[in-house]
């Protein structure tokens, strides 16, 4: 663990440019914010009425062990277990199993570089800023270029290094089985429920493996405690699920790669499709929504259309919260030229900046629900009349705070 720290100051004129400028992003944000509301309530209702439609034409498949030619066409509910004799393979680490599928995950033992920033308004506008740079040793996803850090030394003590770059890697089987139908490529990849893959290397992979590790080994002097280079002769280590490529398993050192095998095995589904001769593919709803549903376990047609409504109103709330942010950090950027005019002197740039963003917030979310509910009065006459009085008093009480500071200004005047 190390750290380092930069002071960097920013004059009034450079901090009023930035502002000025921030405002082109900030429409952008509001822009953005209120077209993805407005799409994202079509797509609620759109998707709502799309799983009603498909419910109401749902039959039962019943055998599937049999095919059955007058379901076919048919937009259909079934439960049963999946087979497959396909093998998947990962051809670097020379596994080969039957499964539905096999997944690697890579991981690098690098320097992660981290930053915490304190902010302070000086007298007269300028800004000083004091950013404290951590550095610390952590398993990451991806290789970490080292030469981007603060710290001088970035080059000598913090320099990241890899043994080996791999990528994750999925192999899937094409040929999955639901009794007498075969699942199209749309199902099997809903397919859950990974396991984690006990691993067994051959001598040969070990050895090629050693061998390439050994050639291309990026150790540096001095990793060691007694100042020699880690031993390269075995760097392939196995236990469980993963699998270690590195000289010193007991303390990793930068550069080790980290590899984590997964298996899906087949397993019981139910699914919601349309019979396509001997497999299955999406329903087309009237508004052109796609309906295709699948569920690990054995799940009655209720609870799966239940589920799915279920799904869909998560989806539009993470989007609402997206889009209302949007539109609230947009208003903030659009206010930050008057922080910063006001904060020539910090006191009333603080207090300024905090009334911005108590505005943005309200005015944001005023906003926010005007949108919606503009966009429920087509679906939603009901709702959306509440939303829009929700808006509507929002707004009031913006107007309200504006009037009573402007009264409280002209008697301190």
């Amino acid at each position: 663990m190390g750290s380092y720290t930069v002071t960097t100051q920013t004059g009034f004129l450079k901090r009023i440019g930035a502002a000025f400028g921030g405002i082109i992003v900030g429409i952008g944000l509001i822009v953005g914010g209120t077209i993805l509301l407005w799409w994202n309530e079509g797509n609620f209702v759109a998707t709502g009425d799309a799983l009603t439609e498909a419910q109401a034409i749902t039959q039962e498949l019943g055998d599937i062990n049999k095919l059955d030619p007058t379901k076919n066409g048919l937009f259909v509910h079934a439960s049963g277990p999946t087979e497959t004799k396909d093998i998947v393979k990962d051809p670097v680490f020379g596994i080969e199993i039957n499964a539905v599928r096999l997944e690697r995950k890579v991981e690098f033992y690098q320097w992660v570089e981290s930053s915490k920033t304190e902010t302070r308004t000086k007298l007269g506008g300028g800004e000083e800023k004091v950013t404290t740079y951590t550095y610390s040793q952590n398993w990451v996803s991806s290789p970490v270029d080292s030469s981007r850090f603060a710290d001088p030394g970035r080059n000598t003590t913090y320099r990241n290094t890899v043994l080996i770059t791999l990528d994750d890697f999925r192999d899937q089987a094409k040929n999955v089985s639901f009794g007498a139908y075969n699942l199209p490529d749309i199902l099997i990849n809903l397919i859950r429920g990974a396991n984690q893959l006990r691993v067994n290397l051959s001598e040969e992979t070990i050895a090629a493996l050693n061998g390439r590790l050994a050639s291309a080994s990026q150790y540096t002097p001095g990793a060691n405690a007694d100042n020699t280079l880690p031993n390269t002769s075995q760097m392939v280590h196995v236990s469980g699920n993963t699998v270690l490529l590195s000289a010193a398993p007991n303390m990793p050192q930068i550069g080790d790669v980290r590899v984590t095998f997964t298996e899906t095995p087949p397993g019981t589904i139910s699914i919601l499709a349309k019979v396509n001769g001997s497999t299955f593919e999406p329903y087309f709803a009237k508004n052109g929504k796609k309906v295709i549903e699948l569920s690990m376990g054995s799940h009655s047609l209720e609870n799966m259309f239940e589920e799915a409504h279920s799904t869909n109103v998560i989806i539009t709330w993470l989007l609402r919260l997206l889009g209302t942010v949007m539109i609230m950090v947009g208003l903030r950027m659009l206010m930050a030229p008057l922080e910063v005019l006001a904060s020539i002197i910090p006191i009333l740039g603080n207090v300024v900046g905090a009334g911005a963003s108590v505005v943005s917030f309200l005015l944001g979310f005023s906003w926010s629900l005007l949108i919606i509910a503009i966009a429920w009065l087509r679906f939603r006459p009901v709702l959306g009349i509440l939303m829009l009085a929700v808006a509507g008093g929002l707004i009031a009480l913006l107007y309200s705070r504006g009037r009573k500071r402007k009264a409280a200004q002209a008697l301190a005047a």
